[in-house]
């Protein structure tokens, strides 16, 4: 979150990503937007190792080095009930301390498009493809993998909501997610064992109009997380059964999820969001895992607290996978996590060519089941970001993130800083 999510915003900050700021010479709008960007850096722990290692870890490693950005957006020329947007960003890292690989790739493919068939229905699709080594790039939402990973590990996230008023107090919002995930680290034990995996989410919400800014909602959701790996999730123990292996379907789950709650603008400038309700969790290829009923949260607000400034808070209950399987065998297994999260950003535009903004998030994950049970890990994410708009084409910006996992599992917390500080051209 810290390492996108601060370069988002410092784009958004200079409005590189808005077509009506970028005209071209001849007057007329583009439906395109070019941008590069070169930044230098310093990583005081890039291979994310933990701050008391055992014999087996490498040593706590810094580098300095340096990120070569380009991106491109599209807004697809479509009628005017039609949306259609595309992005794509690349990114390379080279990091100097590195004797061999010294080079990150990273790739992000977004689309979305929305389409009104009438006044009263619509629908949308997206997709988000990504290919990232950093935890925080690959998850979506909470984090199940708390430490940098090599290789190409790939995220795939689409969706598809279809949206109904019924009448002007009553409407329906049905959609569909599937999420892929396939990590480069394979064999027994490995990531891929652990966190290869496909999710799927169907939701069904209504939507009640209570009060002309006052939207109350009451829905539910079903979500079936399925396993592919064929590796081992344990690493078989030689002294104890060399020929020990479990499947990682046994953490395959299915979760119904009820809630209720609202929607509601408390002026032009502030609105909330508030769903609560209950999960239940089956999981149903191991049946000592025992079956789970735990809370369900999902808070968000938006403030634009003054002219340039913008506040957006968030707190969510809910379950994740981990990079963990806690256990040798079938009964000692770790199925997963809960996992309480609490985020939020602030944009503020200090000058009209000075902007700042900072990004935070906590994670506190609890265990489930196996060697682990009710063990958790905390995770800090932070990071500050300035970016000053030189042209409509050309800025600068410097920034700081940190990162820190607390954990009861031992050797595996850690802290990492990083600066960075580079230029960006958009067009």
């Amino acid at each position: 979150m810290a390492s996108a999510g601060l370069l988002a915003l410092g784009v958004a900050g200079i409005d590189s990503t808005r077509a009506d700021s970028l005209i071209p010479a001849a007057g007329a709008e583009k439906p395109w937007t070019l941008s590069g960007s070169l930044r230098g850096f310093y990583d005081d722990n890039y291979n994310t190792v933990p701050n008391n290692p055992n014999t087996n870890q490498p040593p706590r490693r810094s580098s300095f080095g340096f990120e070569v950005r380009p991106s491109i957006a599209v807004n697809v020329p479509t009628d005017e009930q039609t949306t259609l947007t595309t992005s794509y960003i690349f990114s390379m890292k080279y990091y100097d301390d590195r004797p061999k690989n010294k080079e990150d790739f990273y790739h992000d493919f977004e689309l979305f498009g929305d389409h009104k068939f009438s006044e009263r229905y619509s629908g949308d699709v997206s997709d988000s493809f990504v290919i990232a080594q950093e935890p925080d790039l690959v998850d979506r939402g909470n984090l199940s993998a708390v430490t940098r990973v090599n290789g190409n590990n790939i995220r795939n996230n689409a969706s598809i909501n279809g949206h109904a008023q019924f009448t002007p107090l009553f409407g329906v919002v049905l959609g569909y997610a599937n999420t892929f995930y396939d990590y480069d680290q394979s064999g027994p034990g490995s990531l891929a064992a652990a966190l290869n995996r496909f999710e799927h989410l169907v939701t069904l919400d209504t939507r009640w109009q209570i009060l002309p800014d006052t939207t109350g909602i009451l829905g539910t959701q079903l979500t079936l997380v399925n396993h592919t790996s064929s590796d081992s999730l344990n690493v078989p123990v030689p002294s104890v059964n060399p020929t020990n292996y479990v499947n990682p379907n046994v953490r395959d789950q299915t979760q119904y999820i009820f809630y209720a709650g609202a929607e509601h603008s408390f002026t032009r400038e502030l609105s909330a969001l508030a769903k609560i309700g209950a999960i239940y969790v089956d999981f149903y290829n191991d049946p000592s895992a025992g079956n789970t009923w735990q809370p369900y949260v999902d808070l968000s607000l938006n403030w634009t607290y003054m002219d340039g400034g913008v506040v957006t808070m968030g707190f969510h209950v809910g379950r994740n996978q981990t990079d963990l399987s806690g256990g040798a065998g079938i009964g000692q297994i770790t199925t997963d996590q809960e996992s309480e999260t609490l985020y939020g950003t602030v944009l503020q535009q200090i000058t009209p060519k000075l902007t700042a903004s900072l990004t935070g998030q906590f994670q506190n994950s609890t265990f489930h089941g196996g060697t682990l049970n009710n063990e958790t890990d905390q995770i800090y994410l932070m990071g500050v970001n300035l970016a000053y708009q030189f042209t409509h084409y050309i800025s600068a910006e410097v920034g700081y993130n940190y990162d820190r996992v607390n954990s009861d599992v031992p050797f595996r917390g850690y802290d990492r800083n990083r600066v960075y500080m580079g230029v960006t051209a958009s067009y």
